[in-house]
């Protein structure tokens, strides 16, 4: 008699990968669509992934950090940015108001108008770290 195992179902490990992989890829600039043909898979299977409704296998994890240009180790909380190579900003993504953020930042084409951008929330951070509400 054969016997019929249950598939795993996604653990909250794959969910946290799952937003992971969300944010980096809004982060580049990358729609679903984008990324699911880059790695061979329909933008729903990606919205899956990054729902944690379906699990990422190993090889299919490489293939998307190798699409945004990160390591494959960037998708696990429980290492160190040292340990990774990533940035230690990495837990940031998770923030919806950064990732639009970023997303705005990244339509900006104009170098001049980006650099302006900057200087005004680095010159925001600055007076909020001195203790002056900006």
């Amino acid at each position: 008699m054969t016997t019929v195992t249950k598939p795993k179902l996604a653990t909250e490990a794959d969910r946290a990968i799952g937003s992971r992989i969300a944010a980096l890829r809004a982060a580049q600039g990358l729609s679903q669509t984008t990324l699911g043909h880059a790695i061979g898979v329909s933008f729903q299977q990606v919205q899956k992934y990054e729902k944690g409704r379906n699990r990422v296998g190993a090889s299919r994890l490489q293939m998307i950090a190798d699409q945004l240009k990160v390591p494959v180790e960037a998708f696990f909380a429980d290492k160190s940015p040292e340990d990774t190579g990533a940035e230690p900003i990495q837990g940031l993504f998770d923030d919806p108001e950064i990732m639009d953020l970023v997303a705005a930042f990244r339509s900006i084409t104009d170098q001049t108008t980006r650099s302006g951008v900057l200087s005004i929330v680095k010159a925001a951070a600055a007076l909020r770290q001195a203790g002056t509400d900006a």
